[in-house]
């Protein structure tokens, strides 16, 4: 478990332009009040933003992440934290720098009331 809290140390300390972006919305509640962590220990990987109490993961994707291999190796992670009961979201890098409040608004539509 220590490994994976030292790899989301080091992911905090160097996140990507739109992460940082998306991070600048989440953070402090700003959004409906929703407790935001960045790079966070989910199972066996560090997911982008994670809301515990929501059970929502947001993940924002580059351009890496359209390769077949990369395709395939996001949906095995998909599955994986699915069945630790969250819901997974992914936004382009491209959405958060060119539509943030689209970005914000399918978040707040994808949390869970219940």
């Amino acid at each position: 478990m220590e490994r994976f809290k030292s790899r989301a140390r080091r992911l905090r300390e160097s996140q990507t332009s739109a992460e940082a972006r998306l991070w600048q919305a989440l953070r402090n509640r700003q959004l409906a009040r929703w407790k935001f962590c960045r790079q966070h220990p989910v199972d066996r990987y560090v997911v982008d933003f994670v809301t515990l109490d929501g059970k929502l993961i947001v993940e924002v994707d580059g351009v890496t992440h359209s390769s077949p291999s990369e395709i395939e190796r996001d949906e095995a992670r998909t599955k994986v934290l699915e069945a630790c009961g969250f819901f997974v979201l992914r936004v382009s890098n491209t959405d958060v720098y060119e539509n943030i409040e689209g970005v914000l608004e399918l978040i707040r539509s994808s949390l869970r009331f219940d």
